[in-house]
């Protein structure tokens, strides 16, 4: 199946989680850093970290932290309520994709395998 419903959850006034943030979080879970995590996003390290600040303040408590120094540098991790959130945020998805499988495929048959070239549209007279 082609077709993807994409989730975005209004979390307050000023902050939303969408399959963007929840792929940083991935990431950010899966190298260990935010610099590698923006690279592996293809983003900037400054949206990239605008974007966990974001997080950070729309929940209680953070979502991801960061350590300094060290024999290892550094470095940053999902703290255990990042870990729930990505947890909840991905069985949302689950959930909402397996409620409209039917609808998603039928609406996937009306598509065609060799779209169009762009046209103008005109009145029919």
């Amino acid at each position: 199946m082609s077709g993807v419903l994409k989730i975005r959850i209004k979390l307050c006034s000023f902050a939303a989680l969408g399959p963007g943030k929840a792929d940083l979080l991935d990431a950010i879970e899966r190298t260990g850093s935010i610099t590698r995590a923006a690279k592996d996003q293809g983003m900037s390290y400054r949206r990239a970290w605008l974007l966990i600040d974001e997080m950070n303040r729309a929940f209680k408590e953070p979502v991801v932290a960061a350590s300094f120094g060290g024999a290892k540098g550094g470095g940053t991790e999902l703290t255990a309520t990042g870990r729930e959130v990505m947890a909840l945020y991905r069985q949302v998805e689950k959930k909402a994709e397996a409620a409209i499988e039917a609808e998603l495929e039928a609406i996937e048959r009306l598509v065609s395998d060799d779209p169009r070239p762009a046209k103008t549209i005109c009145k029919k007279r």
